[in-house]
């Protein structure tokens, strides 16, 4: 749906809907209050943003984090994208993100420590001059959104609860073009990066196995 011109509440009613129509409920809405099915942050906005009547622009990158409820499970995830045609920076950071993600999924084995996550995402984000986010973390997740163990996505390997098959844990690198402060806006839920650079964040629930990891969120394509 991310297209010049759509508004961000469009998307909203659309995601709240498609929950609905597949014998869900989306997870955020009135998770502490939160207004909204999805979270929708643009540019300098890190998580957490508020849908609203604003119209996505050319050049435009737009964060979908979204999670579900289905038969008292959660799932959670998110990916983000660019509207059109986006700069080189904004088209890096994203592809930097979605591979530190990919890299912090790759630690998910039975044996390893969460310190293994946060070391792979860090170390590749910060590899090409980009900052990793430390005021908001990945988590457990199961029958509620929010589970221990928290999963920051920064670190040091061999660190931290040892992982075991069984667990379930959302990761959720957020990685910005310039420093990682973040600031709260007044609304008290979004964030956005202190020196206002571009932000991008995926993430996915992702269970681990004797095999290895297995992501639950891949979407059908």
């Amino acid at each position: 749906m991310v297209s010049p011109g759509i508004s961000l509440l469009e998307i909203d009613r659309f995601a709240e809907n498609y929950a609905i129509k597949h014998g869900a409920k989306p997870a955020f809405k009135g998770y502490h209050s939160y207004p909204a099915s999805i979270c929708l942050s643009v540019n300098n906005v890190v998580v957490h943003g508020i849908p609203s009547n604003y119209v996505l622009q050319y050049g435009d990158i737009v964060g979908l984090d979204y999670g579900v409820e289905l038969d008292g499970y959660f799932g959670d995830s998110a990916v983000t994208v660019g509207v059109g045609q986006i700069s080189e920076m904004a088209e890096r950071l994203i592809k930097v993100t979605q591979k530190s993600l990919e890299l912090g999924i790759e630690q998910c084995l039975p044996g390893s420590r969460i310190g293994d996550i946060s070391y792979a995402i860090q170390q590749y984000a910060e590899g090409h001059s980009f900052s990793v986010v430390r005021n908001f973390v990945g988590h457990g997740i199961g029958r509620r959104l929010h589970e221990e163990p928290p999963v920051p996505n920064y670190g040091h390997k061999g660190k931290g609860l040892k992982l075991e098959a069984g667990m379930v844990l959302a990761i959720e690198p957020m990685v910005n073009e310039g420093g990682h402060e973040t600031v709260v806006l007044p609304d008290g839920w979004t964030a956005v990066t202190k020196d206002g650079s571009l932000s991008a964040h995926f993430e996915h629930t992702v269970a681990i196995t004797k095999s290895g990891p297995k992501i639950l969120t891949l979407p059908d394509l």
